[in-house]
C-alpha cells in the first residue's frame, strides 16, 4: 500500500505554539506516525535527555494512505494550515508518495533511548540499553501511534507519576497513545489500570507494549472512544497529555472519576493556553497543586478544591 507523506515545514516566533496548532490539524484528519522534527533544548539535568540533532528545518510530518479521497484530504489540510498564517505561522506544506516500508520504520530514526528521571527510562524497542540497578526501564515501540516519551508533555507527564503513584492505585490514562504512562504506572506499582484513546490502533499498541513490558493483567482494561463514553469509577491518579482545548472540554469528566485525595495529572498544555485550563480548574472546583514547564509547555498535578 501506498502512502501520501505530508511535511509541513513552518517558520514561527513561537515554535511550540505551532507544532501544538499543526499536530492537532494533522491529527483532527487521522494522519499517522506523526514526527515533529523540531529542536528541544536541553531539559534541566536529570529530567531528561536531548536525543536528536538540530534539525534543517522545523516540520511536522504524518502520513495518509493513498486512497481515493487522499487528495481532496490533503487540500483540506493545506486549506487549515494556510489559516494558521494569520497567528504569524508560515506553513509550507509538501507532498509525496510512498511506500508503506519506506515509512513504517523510517521514523525510528527520530527516537533513542531517554532518561526522564534518576529511576525512569524510555527505550525504543530497537535501541539497546544495559538498565543500571533499580532503573524503571519502559520499552517502547510507538508503531503507528503518537507517543515514544522524549517529548517535553510526556517526559513532565513521567516525573510527575513518578512522585503520585503508590503500590495498588489505580491508574487512568486519557488518551493512551502509546502506552507509555500506562506502562510506567504498572512498574511503579498501580494496578487497576485503564486506557481509553479514541484511535483503535492506539489501543491495540498501547495492549502489544504493555504486553512487551510484561505489564499486562486482568486488572487492566483498554477502551477505544472518549472519556464521557467509559463507566466512572473512581481512579487515585488520571493523566491526560493531551492538548489544553481538549483538557478544558473534559475537566468535568475527569473529575468526576478522580477519587478523594487523588491527582490529576494535566499535560500538553502550550503556556499560552494555561490560563484557559487554569479557569477550567475553578469551574469544575479543582485546584492545582503542583506545575511545571519545559519550554513553552506545562503540566499541572491537580485535586480535588
Amino acid at each position: 500500500m501506498k502512502f501520501k507523506k505530508i511535511t509541513a515545514g513552518f517558520q514561527a516566533d513561537s515554535l511550540a505554539f505551532a507544532e501544538d496548532l499543526i499536530c492537532n490539524i494533522f491529527f483532527s484528519f487521522g494522519l499517522k506516525g506523526v514526527v515533529c522534527d523540531v529542536p528541544i533544548p536541553e531539559p534541566d539535568e536529570g529530567f531528561g535527555t536531548h536525543t536528536l540533532p538540530l534539525p534543517e528545518e522545523n516540520a511536522i510530518i504524518g502520513y495518509i494512505p493513498d486512497m481515493d479521497s487522499a487528495d481532496l484530504t490533503i487540500e483540506k489540510i493545506k486549506k487549515e494550515l494556510a489559516g494558521l498564517s494569520a497567528m504569524g505561522i508560515r506553513v509550507f506544506p509538501r507532498i509525496r508518495t510512498v511506500d508503506e516500508a519506506n515509512w513504517a520504520h523510517a521514523w525510528k530514526a527520530y527516537f533513542n533511548v531517554t532518561r526522564i528521571t534518576d529511576r525512569i527510562v524510555i527505550k525504543p524497542e530497537w535501541k539497546p540499553y544495559a538498565p543500571a540497578p533499580g532503573e524503571i526501564v519502559v520499552h517502547i515501540d510507538p508503531g503507528m501511534a503518537f507517543g515514544t516519551g522524549t517529548h517535553p508533555t510526556t517526559a513532565m507527564c513521567l516525573a510527575f507519576l513518578e512522585t503520585v503513584i503508590t503500590p495498588k492505585d489505580a491508574l487512568l490514562d486519557v488518551g493512551c497513545g502509546s502506552g507509555i504512562l500506562m506502562i510506567a504506572g504498572a512498574l511503579l506499582g498501580a494496578q487497576k489500570i485503564t486506557g481509553i484513546d479514541t484511535d483503535p490502533a492506539a489501543v491495540e499498541i498501547t495492549r502489544d507494549n504493555m504486553k512487551k513490558n510484561q505489564a499486562w493483567s486482568s486488572d487492566i482494561r483498554l477502551i477505544t472512544g472518549t472519556l464521557d463514553q467509559a463507566a466512572k469509577d473512581k481512579y487515585q491518579v488520571i493523566t491526560a497529555n493531551i492538548i489544553a482545548q481538549v483538557i478544558v472540554d473534559i475537566l468535568g469528566d475527569i473529575r468526576a472519576r478522580l477519587a478523594p485525595g487523588g491527582t490529576a495529572l494535566l499535560s500538553g498544555i502550550i503556556l499560552e493556553r494555561e490560563p484557559d485550563v487554569l479557569a477550567a480548574l475553578d469551574t469544575n472546583e479543582l485546584v492545582m497543586v503542583k506545575r511545571a514547564q519545559q519550554q513553552e509547555w506545562v503540566a499541572l498535578a491537580v485535586q480535588h478544591g
